[in-house]
């Protein structure tokens, strides 16, 4: 994207450059099977990977893909609009490491909607035939390249049904083929870990209204602390939800990480049953 700021001696550089590249340029080189030349990043985003690194992991047995699904939406005073997918950020990374087969696809950070009806500022919407089409495209992507299964996990209410959709349509279309796509409804198990807070955390919050808890709040800050305006919310003296303190951080972290491992387990255990049927 060009910005307004560039001086008009850099316009007229670019310019200059974006005409005659095409007559510097040379064939590009085929480096499909060519070997790495190094070693590769120990990652399980597909997005962070080199395309060789992606290739070998596939090779060597990582034929489980995951696609993850947030949302950009109104969460209160203190959350960042994309509270779902920093969620994500940790969620996945934690679930693919105990699955040690799985790579993750790039989050899918817009959930379904009409987008002539957004209500909050903030809020983006991608109307539902956008969307399925959206995740038709990218598990087809997978399903090409040679993962074998694909799993759905989204972490927004209004992701589950069209994400059951698109499994069933893809599972239908692709028939005896050798990928299998599969919804895992049990990763949205919030009823549950509002359970887990209560009787293993021992945290009872009294609800204020707000779009907004605990339990997400401590996964979000180990994704990243200036998600939920920690320093902020200090300096003003809101770093409390619903009738529970933040603070110290470093204790809402590592109930954080119990959280994470209990919805790890529980989405593992279900993809696992999954691959035994």
């Amino acid at each position: 994207m060009w910005s307004k700021r560039l001086p008009l001696k850099t316009w007229l550089i670019v310019v200059v450059v974006g005409i005659a590249a095409p007559a510097m340029s040379q064939e590009r080189l085929d480096v499909a099977n060519m070997p790495r030349p190094i070693d590769a990043l120990d990652s399980v985003w597909i997005e962070e990977l080199t395309m060789m690194e992606v290739r070998d992991a596939i090779q060597e047995g990582k034929t489980t893909a995951l696609i993850l699904t947030g949302g950009i939406e109104q969460n209160g005073p203190y959350l960042a609009t994309g509270k779902h997918n920093y969620v994500l950020q940790v969620m996945g990374e934690s679930i693919a490491r105990e699955l040690g087969d799985a790579l993750i696809a790039p989050i899918v950070t817009l959930e379904p909607g009409n987008p002539e009806r957004v209500r909050t500022p903030g809020t983006i919407y991608l109307s539902h035939e956008t969307y399925k089409a959206v995740l038709r495209d990218m598990a087809t992507s997978l399903k090409t390249q040679g993962f074998t299964n694909i799993f759905l996990l989204g972490d927004s209410g209004g992701n589950q049904t069209p994400m059951r959709e698109v499994a069933e349509t893809l599972s239908a279309a692709w028939g005896s083929d050798s990928t299998r796509i599969t919804f895992i409804p049990e990763y949205y198990n919030y009823d549950d870990v509002q359970e887990f807070v209560e009787t293993e955390l021992g945290i009872h919050e009294v609800l204020e209204g707000l779009h907004d808890d605990y339990y997400i709040s401590a996964i979000m800050m180990n994704a990243d602390p200036t998600s939920v305006r920690m320093e902020q919310r200090i300096k003003a003296g809101k770093f409390t939800i619903n009738g529970v303190s933040l603070a110290p951080a470093e204790k809402t972290i590592e109930n954080g990480k119990k959280i994470i491992a209990f919805r790890t387990e529980a989405t593992v255990a279900a993809i696992r049953k999954a691959l035994e049927g």
